[in-house]
């Protein structure tokens, strides 16, 4: 197999299909919120905080939860909205398995946005980071989170055969 048939395999399996421009259309949105609270903490909630670096870092925290929360909500209820079984352990369960899923991506983006923003404007340096974590967090949810229950032997999706 070439690289180049390798790589087209990969590219029309996990990542180009209709789920993933849900989740990013869903990401989008929630760039949108974290890069307006970013800019509301830093500017206005959180402008008396110094020195700069302490405010940055609650700033971005508290943009970077509420973004996760916009995320969870969409991507349960549009993007998987299909994986019914997937959400069987209840609301909050899910949305435990969600925020563990999303640790890793969230710890990745606040540590780049972080060591962007020493060298690059801190909301170009947060959008950089965004891009890279999202794409992990993708593959985490779709085969953790909002995973499709497993199909026996002799099992239908929901019935015995």
């Amino acid at each position: 197999m070439t690289i180049h048939r390798g790589l087209q395999i990969f590219l029309e399996g996990r990542f180009i299909r209709h789920r993933f421009i849900k989740f990013g259309v869903v990401g989008a949105s929630g760039t949108v919120v974290n890069l307006f609270m970013l800019y509301v903490n830093q500017e206005y909630l959180f402008k008396n905080i110094y020195p700069m670096e302490r405010r940055l870092m609650l700033s971005l925290s508290g943009a970077i939860f509420l973004a996760t929360m916009n995320n969870y909500l969409w991507n349960r209820w549009w993007t998987w909205k299909d994986r019914k079984e997937a959400g069987r352990l209840g609301f909050f369960t899910q949305m435990g398995q969600y925020y563990l899923a999303c640790i890793l991506a969230i710890v990745l983006q606040y540590l780049f946005t972080i060591l962007l923003s020493r060298i690059i404007y801190y909301l170009v340096a947060n959008i950089i980071a965004i891009i890279l974590a999202a794409i992990l967090v993708y593959v985490i949810n779709d085969m953790w989170t909002f995973a499709e229950k497993k199909v026996g032997l002799f099992q239908k999706k929901g019935n015995l055969m």
